[in-house]
Formats: structure tokens, C-alpha cells, sequence
């Protein structure tokens, strides 16, 4: 299986390629709010919110087919280490439509809605 585009981009630290990558109404599920974000203005400013957040940010493994890939992750967000999965759903042109985000432990979890609270507060996006 070749790698996922997604992943080449963010692992070349190319935020603005892999936000091209998302389709218009791309829908976003976070691992720390309850409501989906839609589209791709809305999920812009938190993958690059991500990219500031996440320390060490590593993918460690690729599962997938034709239109469905999860991205297995792990990372760290101050002193809290992270796993994290990217489950992403593409449709015929390669364009993500559906982008769920899981991480564990519950510890990490909480440590990136404080992060990316204070990081989406200050760059205006909530």
C-alpha cells in the first residue's frame, strides 16, 4: 500500500497541502468537542491549530483501502503523551469528506482541548 497523500504532507509539515486536500464540505468529528465541524473553512484553522499543538507529532502505522485510511498517530501536548488514529473517508477524486480523529489516554485528551482551546481563541477561530 502506498502512503496516503494526507499523511506525506503533514509528515512534510506542508499544513496548506493537506487542507487542500479536504473537500468543501469536508465533515470533521474532534476527539474533544461533541459537534461536528463542516467544511473546509470551518476545519482549516484546527489542523493548523494541530500543527502547533502537537509536539513530536509522528505517524507510526497506515491501514486502508481505496477510500478509507486510518492514520495511527502519537505525539505529545506539554508533559501528556499521546496515541491518536486519523480515520479518513475519500471520495472517487481523492478529496477527504469524513475526518474523525480518536486519541487516548483521557489525560491527553484533556490536555488537547486546553491546548487547542487556547490556540483557537487566539487565532480568532472560536
Amino acid at each position: 500500500m502506498s502512503t496516503h497523500p494526507f499523511r506525506t504532507a503533514v509528515e512534510s509539515g506542508d499544513m496548506e497541502a493537506a487542507i487542500a486536500m479536504l473537500a468543501d464540505d469536508v465533515v470533521f468529528r474532534s476527539p474533544v468537542v461533541f459537534k461536528p465541524y463542516e467544511g473546509r473553512d470551518a476545519v482549516a484553522p484546527i489542523l493548523r491549530a494541530v500543527a502547533q499543538t502537537f509536539e513530536d507529532f509522528r505517524y507510526v502505522k497506515e491501514l486502508g483501502d481505496a477510500g478509507d485510511h486510518a492514520l495511527v498517530f502519537h505525539a505529545r501536548v506539554g508533559d501528556k503523551e499521546l496515541d491518536g488514529v486519523d480515520f479518513l473517508v475519500t471520495d472517487d477524486a481523492g478529496r477527504i469528506t469524513d475526518f474523525m480523529v480518536m486519541v487516548r489516554p483521557l489525560s491527553a485528551s484533556i490536555a488537547v482541548a486546553e491546548a487547542m482551546g487556547r490556540r483557537l481563541a487566539e487565532a480568532g477561530a472560536l
